[in-house]
């Protein structure tokens, strides 16, 4: 699994091309695709992965929330 601000061969980070893809899945009126669904368990586990590593301290300004937030989900509200 790729970090905070990794990519794939491409110019924008793994986490932020995932996260534009949940607003276009949200934004959807139709049914979701395999592949749709497939890539929402990603995330998911993605989300659950990282939350049970919860870093001490202020987590505002952490990669740890940064990434989280770029995979659609803000841990700090």
């Amino acid at each position: 699994m790729l970090g905070i601000g990794q990519k794939d061969g491409d110019d924008e980070s793994i986490g932020h091309k995932s996260g534009r893809r949940i607003i276009q899945l949200l934004q959807r009126k139709d049914d979701y695709t395999n592949d749709d669904i497939s890539h929402m368990k990603k995330v998911i586990s993605y989300v659950h992965r990282h939350i049970a590593q919860q870093p001490s301290g202020d987590l505002e300004h952490t990669r740890w929330c940064y990434s989280l937030k770029n995979w659609g989900h803000d841990p700090i509200k």
